[in-house]
């Protein structure tokens, strides 16, 4: 299993940015994948993740409104748009593998790739 996130950068407040994650080795539409971050000296959170198969999608609600979590299966690919970055939005962002996810919560966080850090300036 191998997850390949992408994307991050330094960019100023109320900009966007986009991250991508791409997997293999396994079958894409059997799990969820779904972002988590963490900032310096917190702890790691559940930002967005998706389910392609039973179209479940939760979106943690400090983004809720600015984020947008997407996924191609054809290129076993999930995406996350991020506008209007806000400073505390600054963390390394990974991607990761779930057993499932809906809008209310998520679970079975089992492969971590590695992260991509994401700086918003003020």
């Amino acid at each position: 299993v191998q997850l390949q996130a992408s994307g991050g950068g330094l960019v100023q407040s109320g900009w966007s940015l986009r991250l991508s994650c791409v997997a293999s080795g396994f079958t894409f539409d059997d799990y969820a994948i779904g972002w988590f971050r963490q900032a310096p000296g917190k702890e790691r959170e559940g930002v967005s993740c998706i389910s392609s198969s039973v179209g479940g999608v939760y979106l943690t609600d400090s983004v809720k409104g600015r984020f947008t979590i997407s996924s191609d299966s054809a290129k076993s690919t999930v995406y996350l748009q991020m506008n209007l970055l806000r400073p505390e939005d600054t963390a390394v962002y990974y991607c990761v593998r779930l057993l499932g996810c809906n809008s209310r919560l998520y679970y079975g966080m089992d492969y971590w790739g590695k992260g991509t850090l994401v700086t918003v300036s003020s």
